[in-house]
């Protein structure tokens, strides 16, 4: 499973072992017993990688072998491509940005998808230097 978590000024994206169904289910109940508001939702999150990386044909490769269509990829310009992922949104605010993502794809794809996001990290850390 994949954890993306949508913050004010960050985006930060995790594997999580376990079920979705688990997972979703811990968090609602802990929500009703902190009394605070969660809205669950079906939804889709993107995000984007750099074109020029190293193990993108891999997640591209993974990504036409898988039998559902929970994951994405497009074109965004000449530097980037978007993955878009259909999961699950969830919020303490409907009207915000900020929140949690999470999604169940093969292991394969969710290997890349992990180590691709967390290389374009220290790629975009490099760039900026």
């Amino acid at each position: 499973m994949l954890k993306l978590t949508y913050t004010e000024n960050s985006f930060y994206l995790e594997r999580l072992a376990g079920s979705l169904e688990e997972w979703v289910t811990a968090r609602v109940m802990l929500s009703l017993r902190a009394a605070s508001s969660l809205w669950v939702e079906s939804s889709t999150a993107s995000f984007l990688l750099p074109v020029d990386m190293p193990h993108l044909a891999d997640l591209e490769k993974a990504v036409r072998q898988q039998i559902i269509d929970e994951i994405s990829l497009s074109i965004c310009d000449a530097n980037y491509i978007e993955v878009t992922l259909k999961g699950t949104w969830m919020t303490s605010n409907p009207h915000g940005e900020e929140g949690v993502f999470v999604v169940k794809l093969s292991d394969r794809t969710e290997f890349f998808l992990c180590k691709l996001w967390q290389e374009s990290q220290t790629y975009a850390s490099v760039t900026n230097e």
